[in-house]
């Protein structure tokens, strides 16, 4: 299984970018597609999760409100669509898959496979 993410880049605060996330070689659709960020020298923080067939959305308080995910299991993509975005917004962008969990949102260690990584810098 891999996941391929894209879409980052250097913005000014208060625009919007869009992140885009392919994956490929699995069987069957994720239960749950994710979005994660790690801003340098910080840990690893959730943004947004999204359930198979969008069944269920969650959001981190701190994006609540300006980021939407979305995801279209027929092109095996998930987007995040970023508007209104802050400084503090800026961090390496990560998708990844969860095949099973019995929490929601998942933990971060229960997301089977990860992506690469997008740098969005958003400048003030």
């Amino acid at each position: 299984v891999q996941l391929q993410a894209c879409g980052g880049g250097l913005v000014q605060a208060g625009g919007s970018l869009r992140l885009s996330c392919a994956t490929s070689g699995h069987t069957f659709s994720p239960y749950v597609m994710g979005w994660f960020r790690q801003a340098p020298g910080k840990e690893r923080e959730f943004v947004a999760g999204i359930k198979w067939s969008a069944s269920s959305i969650y959001y981190a308080d701190s994006v609540k409100g300006r980021f939407t995910i979305s995801r279209d299991d027929a092109k095996n993509m998930v987007y995040l669509q970023m508007n209104s975005l802050k400084p503090e917004d800026t961090a390496v962008y990560y998708c990844a898959s969860n095949y099973y969990s019995s929490t929601w949102p998942p933990l971060s260690n229960e997301y089977d496979y990860w992506g690469q990584g997008t740098q969005v810098t958003v400048s003030s």
